[in-house]
């Protein structure tokens, strides 16, 4: 059972309001009775508003109703109307300064090892532009000569199991099988 979102308000509100038991109120708030019976006399939660979990969508007052008659009936909360957040897509991965001189090898060693990787696949692990990788594959990048392709899971710009991913999407791009 979800707890309510402020656990000790609420149960200064239930304290103040309802005719739950200690019991009752603690375990809906997972608390200890005890904290709640401290609530109650006034040693805990001093001067701190109560939280009506009746409005926040928490509680419903039929089941108020229904727990107060039967002191042993244990709450149930309310379905929450609340929409679940969408996970969004990862932005632009930061680089730390002390790597970024480390990129164009990471780059090097992709494009040697796997050629198949997308400019766009190879960007998104490294965290580089295309332009980047175009020159390095041309040989035109400003520090050519000492490059050296170096893994980018050693160097830490991106996660062995990110790389392989990519590998395993490219090569089902390119009708291949791992290992083959």
């Amino acid at each position: 059972m979800p707890l309510p979102l402020m656990p000790k308000a609420t149960a200064v509100w239930l304290v103040e309001n309802t005719a739950l038991t200690f019991e009752q109120i603690a375990e809906f708030c997972g608390m200890h009775s005890l904290e709640v019976q401290a609530i109650a006399d006034g040693e805990v939660a001093i001067g701190m508003l109560g939280a009506d979990p009746i409005a926040d969508g928490e509680l419903t007052q039929k089941e108020i109703d229904r727990c107060s008659a039967d002191s042993n009936a244990q709450i149930k909360s309310a379905e929450r109307k609340i929409p679940t957040p969408e996970a969004r897509p990862k932005g632009a991965r930061y680089t730390p300064v002390s790597k970024r001189q480390d990129r164009p090898d990471a780059i090097a060693w992709l494009l040697k090892n796997y050629p198949e990787l997308s400019n766009t696949q190879v960007g998104k692990l490294v965290g580089t532009t295309k332009p980047t990788i175009d020159k390095v594959r041309e040989r035109t990048h400003w520090n050519s000569q000492n490059i050296k392709p170096r893994n980018p899971a050693g160097l830490g710009l991106c996660s062995g199991a990110e790389l392989e991913k990519e590998v395993d999407l490219a090569r089902a791009r390119a009708g291949k099988v791992h290992g083959g």
